[in-house]
């Protein structure tokens, strides 16, 4: 049996290293030869071009090292400010939050960032370190993988192009986090000047931040890229509608709805979208103008008593169509009646205050909703239904309902391709922006470690004779540039998972 066991162990490593694979807890890794003589190709093309290329590569890693400890410095103080303070501010707020690092094989790790916003909001599942909404996995890990593998890629042609060995690139995936990887050869890396290792190390972070740039640039052309199948600055289109949504109903929004307005605010995009509804929710409540014949016609006695929070309410808890409203005359100035909301909104102008309803010397008061705090009456306007009247916080409005500022021009078009294409380059811009920065600082085992060791092999050799002394000097850097790291995740972490 111990025989055979053995065979079998044998038999199914001698697969594995058939197939390049590598298999430990947590941990599985592709390696290839594969794609060799693609590497060495783009290596070779064109020399004096990708000799400028990678130099301009050196000068922005060499930058981005500087420039990552800065941005990590001033993130940690003021993740440290905001767990001091009573009333933090939104974790958006900060320039950028480490939340884990996941580590690869080859000259580099992989770090995973918090997403600088949350590109939708949704029903959330809990990743490693991160809370993201599922809709959102398949962006999430094909950024990752795609920011992994452009980011290896510029290390292997950088490599070739400074006649450096290269045996085979790789994919590997840790835990639930994918990325890539390239074998080059040590003696080969050691033996070219450190202006060379700098070019073949800084090429990593460099082609990060390109792929950043023209996701974004992509994603700032976008409209015009389309605009001979879809057409922008009319409204924000409804592309989903939660099943849970206070906007799911007959008379809600359905998916092809074009919004035009929230109460008074234009709608052109979903720009406009967030924009209104952030300020409806942090201004008070809007009148309506309601003539008093109309006010004393729809009126109905009614019971006027005071909730919880301090508001007015003077409805019935059973009625869904009929809403209090709140208004002043001359002699009162705490009126109230139950009036029913569609009637006295349809064909109302907005108002504040009641000099904002004299018109045409028709006596006329600005009528508000009488709500529970941070709860709003909101008109949406989608042509050519009915207005949707909602009530609520206007957050969930936005968290419930996914829109789009691309309108087909054609029915057969999807109307879920330009927002696919939107995600996905905010993912990209987020991401591989993150890895960079991530990938810059000189830390134990990260890019920066190799980054920081040339630097001061380049710069360092005639103030610093000894190499022992200049690594000891790259060895408190690495200290210190680790410390910090490491303190961003762990207050990253728990404001993540204590918030």
């Amino acid at each position: 049996v111990l025989q055979s066991s053995n065979s079998l162990k044998a038999s199914y490593e001698d697969w594995l290293l058939t197939y390049g694979l590598s298999v430990s807890p947590f941990h599985l890794r592709w390696q290839t030869a594969l794609f060799n003589r693609q590497f060495y190709s783009w290596g070779r093309w064109k020399p004096r071009f990708l000799y400028l290329w990678f130099s301009i590569g050196m000068v922005f890693g060499i930058a981005a090292m500087f420039g990552s400890v800065i941005l990590l410095g001033k993130t940690l103080l003021q993740t440290l400010t905001q767990m001091l303070t009573e009333a933090p501010k939104a974790q958006n707020d900060r320039m950028l939050q480490v939340v884990v690092s996941v580590p690869s094989s080859g000259l580099s790790l992989r770090a995973v960032c918090k997403l600088i916003m949350l590109l939708e909001n949704g029903p959330c599942s809990v990743v490693p370190g991160v809370n993201l909404p599922i809709s959102q996995l398949t962006y999430f890990f094909s950024a990752i993988l795609i920011s992994g593998v452009i980011h290896e890629v510029g290390h292997g042609v950088a490599a070739i192009r400074e006649q450096v060995r290269f045996n085979g690139f790789g994919i590997f995936i840790f835990i639930v986090y994918p990325g890539a990887f390239v074998d080059l050869f040590t003696t080969h890396l050691q033996l070219i000047s450190p202006v060379q290792q700098l070019r073949i190390f800084c090429a990593g972070v460099w082609h990060n931040f390109v792929l950043g740039v023209a996701s974004f640039m992509v994603l700032f052309l976008l409209p015009a890229i389309l605009f001979p199948f879809y057409y922008t600055g009319v409204g924000a289109l409804v592309t989903e509608v939660a099943e849970d949504s206070p906007a799911n109903g007959p008379r809600g929004l359905f998916v092809g709805d074009l919004v035009t307005n929230l109460q008074d605010c234009p709608v052109y995009n979903v720009e406009d979208w967030n924009s209104c509804l952030g300020d409806i929710s942090e201004k008070s409540q809007v009148g309506y103008c309601v003539s008093a014949a109309t006010l004393q016609q729809l009126s109905f006695p009614a019971r006027v008593y005071r909730r919880l929070d301090g508001t007015v309410e003077c409805c019935s808890n059973n009625s869904l169509t009929d809403i209090c409203f709140s208004y002043s005359n001359k002699l009162d100035s705490h009126l109230y009646a139950c009036l029913p909301a569609r009637k006295v909104i349809e064909a109302s102008k907005v108002c504040r205050t009641n000099m904002d309803c004299h018109k045409d010397f028709v006596p006329s008061f600005c009528v508000t909703p009488s709500l529970e705090n941070q709860t709003r009456l909101i008109r949406v306007k989608h042509p050519p239904h009915i207005d949707m009247l909602y009530v609520g916080h206007p957050m969930h409005l936005q968290y419930t309902v996914s829109l789009s500022s691309f309108v087909p021009r054609q029915n057969f078009l999807s109307i879920d391709l330009p927002v696919v294409i939107e995600t996905f380059c905010k993912y990209l811009i987020s991401l591989s922006g993150a890895l960079a920065v991530i990938n810059a600082v000189p830390c134990f085992a990260l890019d920066g470690q190799w980054i920081l060791n040339s630097f001061l092999e380049a710069t360092l050799s005639s103030l610093i004779v000894e190499k022992h002394n200049r690594e000891l000097v790259g060895f408190l850097i690495l200290l210190a540039g680790s410390a910090l790291l490491a303190a961003n995740v762990a207050l990253g972490l728990w404001m993540v998972t204590a918030r």
